[in-house]
């Protein structure tokens, strides 16, 4: 299994995910994730840098390609802006670039006022807009009339020869199925077999990548108190995180989330057993790659950690 660092945007700012994004290179992480959002999901994580502008300045400091973890291209942005940025960064990433991309939450893409589509209309804007962007990285002048988007006369200029592959996300088997029949790849965050089956069955076998966190931390406590200030969004149960529309909700929603969840579903401390059983579970739900992310101030002590003792188990 090749195993990636995971930029949390929500978490960190520009200056640290520039340092993250080196250090995990020096410490032989193979690839990185980085999330695209406009708020975090609570004020305690504090950041949200725009993931473009980021993209740009992480292929100035490493070598790693770079994956969208995930872009919404339906709501928030045009499909055919998206077409652009996507384009530009791939060819500024001498093609180390994958645009990762999914149905979004209203946490996100709710603030320009409009309605929050439900969870079958998200799907079929997502596969319009995901066939739009392909027909613009053509280089050929598109015009497009669809049920959702509308384009009149655009061209991109800059997009690598290869164009990106475009990997989807999905969180339930009707999803797995979109992203089986529009995917180059699947993305998902739960070791969830029956939901990476669905996409392989119906993709051909094609990749899947997943994103995980971890609380690394001198001691177990000490890091599910951070897991627990900083993400316990992370235990909200169902469709929760897709259609809470503000901050505000999500630090009332997440009052309910308990401690002992926390302490249950996180991974926290230094014991190398449970991070490599971790990462296990991952690859026996049948994903390729794993992308892992710190929550707390010792990012750097994982990063190093990883290098020395649960890359090279997967290497």
């Amino acid at each position: 299994m090749r195993i990636g660092y995971f930029l949390s945007t929500e978490e960190y700012g520009p200056a640290e995910l520039l340092a993250h994004a080196r250090a995990a290179e020096e410490a032989g992480f193979q690839g990185l994730w980085i999330s695209d959002h406009f708020h975090p999901w609570n004020n305690e994580q504090g950041n949200s840098p725009h993931v473009w502008s980021m993209i740009g300045a992480i292929g100035h400091v490493c070598d790693l390609h770079v994956t969208t973890a995930v872009t919404c291209p339906t709501v928030r942005i045009h499909p055919a802006i998206i077409a652009q940025a996507a384009g530009t960064c791939a060819e500024l990433l001498g093609g180390r670039f994958t645009l990762g991309v999914g149905t979004g939450e209203a946490l996100n893409e709710s603030i320009l006022g409009g309605p929050w589509p439900t969870l079958d209309v998200r799907l079929e804007m997502l596969e319009e807009a995901v066939g739009l962007i392909r027909e613009l990285w053509t280089g050929e002048v598109v015009s497009h009339r669809g049920r959702h988007y509308t384009v009149e006369h655009a061209r991109i200029y800059n997009v690598p020869d290869v164009p990106p592959e475009i990997f989807v996300s999905a969180f339930g088997p009707k999803a797995a199925e979109v992203a089986g029949r529009i995917g180059d790849g699947y993305i998902g965050t739960s070791p969830d077999p029956e939901l990476v089956g669905r996409f392989k069955e119906v993709s051909g076998g094609r990749p899947a990548q997943a994103g995980a966190k971890v609380a690394f931390a001198p001691t177990r406590e000490e890091g599910w108190e951070h897991a627990h200030r900083l993400w316990p969004n992370a235990g909200l149960p169902g469709e929760m995180a897709q259609i809470l529309p503000t901050v505000d909700h999500f630090e009332q929603a997440t009052g309910l989330v308990t401690m002992d969840s926390t302490r249950e579903s996180v991974v926290a401390g230094t014991d190398l057993d449970q991070h490599l059983d971790q990462v296990r579970t991952y690859a026996d739900a049948g994903y390729d790659e794993l992308y892992v992310a710190n929550m707390g101030p010792h990012h750097q002590d994982m990063i190093e950690f990883y290098g020395e003792h649960v890359l090279p188990e997967f290497a």
